[in-house]
């Protein structure tokens, strides 16, 4: 395996639901990862995630690159609408969202598990 790898996280992620680092990138690949799996993804104005991800066994967080997104969690709702605003959760902690605009957003999740 090669110590040094370039990139582009679109097309990298395109096999993986956008995920270009974690478990599920094969073994013999730097950016296979047990500890950490991180998402590039771009969504279009009016995508949503309708259902309750329950069960989460990871910590994650998401980062705003660019757009406006809202993240729905059981008590609270969080809009990331400046660029570089994020959101974090634990453990257990059920969630959901909707793309207000045209959005970029990096998360990053740990550790990287068969959910």
């Amino acid at each position: 395996m090669s110590n040094i790898y370039t990139g582009n996280a679109q097309i990298d992620g395109q096999s993986t639901k956008q995920w270009i680092v974690g478990h599920f990138i094969p073994a013999d690949n730097i950016r296979h990862s047990d500890n950490v799996e991180i998402k590039w993804a771009v969504h279009k104005q009016g995508e949503k995630r309708e259902e309750w991800v329950t069960g989460e066994k990871r910590t994650a967080i998401a980062i705003l690159v660019s757009g406006k997104i809202i993240f729905d969690f059981r008590d609270k709702k969080c809009e990331l609408s400046n660029q570089g605003d994020y959101v974090m959760w634990g453990v257990g902690v059920d969630h959901r969202w909707e793309v207000v605009e045209d959005s970029v957003i990096i998360t990053v999740r740990w550790p990287s598990i068969n959910s």
